[in-house]
């Protein structure tokens, strides 16, 4: 004989004439755990009811709701968000002035804004720091030809010395150093700027402001160059001139270098601005020697007058120099907001 199944589902049957009608009650969590044994572990009764339960998809009566009190109206619909009249319409809701979708001011009392710092800026960092790693790379490919034009910058150039032997490389290392000092010349005046002239500018960023004074520095160094090449070419023959702007463009070289401790002694250590200018004047003054020296060892030291190089070098670098500092400053002053 079969055993019964003691979770099989219980059934009525009705006769109705001359056929057997069985009917099936639907069943309930409750009846299908009572059927196991009482030490069914979580997992048997877990199965159990999977055995007779199979998810369905819900839907939901799309029917309103109608029961409600008697004597009151119908409940409001939470999905309607309709407004009512009057709050929809006001006293200047048909005037042409009136906007309610803009925002008419800010809930409580605005903090004071942080101050602006070099240290907290991170395009300034990171442009920074790429120069910076973009040099020690190239310098660790081209320190043989520093080494090289070191010595040959004191070394006084003879008649028949034609030999120019930079490569590709080694000049564009050059001009990227030109490039870096051309930037932190930016950086400095805008530190500067900051400090002595104003913090807020007609321009929606910063970094407009420091792109103004980059141009400014690079047309600078772009009109000195062409304003010793004309002059150069109308006193001097074309060895000399080779032998000035190879000169030239490493004492711009050197410069950058040495600008570079002061934009990180002033950007992210808070040095003093008193004591970041008295160094950059002493870098160059420093400079301005080493340029009056080479320009001396290599047009004026076999003629008989000296006042020659005065001249020569008040009109080449100290007027250029005072022009391109009042450039800036009158840059600076045009573009900040007066109060």
């Amino acid at each position: 004989m079969l055993q019964q199944d003691s979770i099989a589902q219980p059934s009525a049957a009705v006769q109705e004439g001359d056929s057997v009608v069985v009917q099936h009650r639907p069943l309930t969590p409750a009846q299908v755990l009572s059927w196991l044994p009482r030490d069914a572990t979580p997992a048997q009764q877990d199965s159990a009811i999977q055995s007779r339960f199979k998810p369905s998809e819900i839907h939901w009566s799309e029917h309103p709701d109608t029961l409600h009190l008697p004597g009151h109206p119908p409940g409001v619909d939470l999905m309607n968000a309709e407004l009512p009249q009057y709050y929809r319409e006001g006293y200047f809701s048909k005037d042409s002035m009136f906007h309610p979708e803009l925002q008419g001011g800010r809930v409580g009392v605005a903090g004071d804004p942080v101050p602006y710092r070099v240290q907290n800026d991170n395009v300034i960092t990171s442009l920074l720091l790429a120069c910076f790693l973009i040099s020690v790379i190239a310098f660790t490919s081209a320190r043989h030809f520093m080494i090289r034009e070191t010595k040959n910058f004191f070394y006084l150039p003879r008649e028949e010395r034609t030999d120019f032997s930079e490569t590709s490389n080694e000049l564009r290392f050059q001009v990227f150093l030109v490039g870096i000092t051309c930037l932190l010349i930016a950086l400095l005046f805008y530190f500067y700027t900051l400090q002595h002239i104003g913090e807020t500018f007609v321009l929606r960023s910063q970094y407009t402001l420091i792109a103004i004074f980059l141009g400014i520095t690079v047309i600078y160094f772009l009109l000195k160059a062409g304003l010793y090449t004309f002059v150069n070419h109308v006193f001097f023959d074309s060895k000399r001139n080779q032998q000035w702007m190879r000169s030239l463009l490493f004492i711009v070289s050197v410069e950058g270098v040495l600008l570079f401790p002061s934009v990180l002694l002033g950007g992210y250590f808070e040095l003093d601005i008193k004591k970041v200018t008295f160094y950059v004047i002493l870098v160059l003054v420093f400079v301005k020697i080493l340029t009056i020296y080479k320009c001396y060892s290599i047009f004026f030291c076999r003629n008989v007058f000296r006042l020659q190089i005065i001249l020569y070098f008040c009109t080449l670098e100290i007027v250029p120099l005072l022009a391109f500092w009042g450039v800036l400053v009158m840059t600076a002053n045009n573009l900040k907001i007066n109060f």
